[in-house]
């Protein structure tokens, strides 16, 4: 399991550069208006959208977990407690196919608990450009995605 931090960024190439320096790790995969670092060190999915006129930069949070079957337990804790805002299964974004699980807390920061299943899909399963996270959450008016 590691934390999940995604940016909307300026500048995907100035960003990249400085987040590689950062980290000292290379982006594990860069599309265009798109990069994310998975470092082991510490355990962090850092993903960049690239969104000049994001009102915020911080585009959203999530946990991402690696073992089958932690996105349904995740889904059925935060439905026991009332705070489930949406489920994507099987779902493309951002490059990846993943189950995904949605919490919206109460200023209106978006969370997402999710399992990538093809790290690879086939370009048409993309939404354009890869920009579905980025579409949904860059101008978020409660500030965050």
């Amino acid at each position: 399991m590691r934390l999940q931090l995604a940016l909307n960024v300026r500048d995907i190439d100035e960003a990249v550069a400085y987040y590689t320096k950062l980290f000292g790790a290379a982006p594990h995969k860069r599309r265009a208006g798109y990069a994310n670092f998975a470092i082991d060190a510490p355990p962090l999915k850092l993903v960049l959208f690239e969104s000049p006129g994001a009102r915020e930069r911080l585009n959203h949070l999530g946990v991402e977990v690696m073992e089958p079957g932690e996105v349904e337990n995740t889904l059925q804790r935060l439905t026991a407690a009332g705070i489930v805002d949406e489920v994507q299964c099987d779902t493309t974004c951002c490059h990846a196919t993943q189950d995904k699980v949605w919490s919206r807390e109460p200023d209106g920061l978006r969370w997402e608990w999710y399992r990538i299943t093809d790290d690879d899909p086939a370009p048409e399963r993309n939404a354009p450009d890869g920009a579905c996270c980025a579409d949904l959450h860059a101008g978020d008016a409660a500030g965050a995605g």
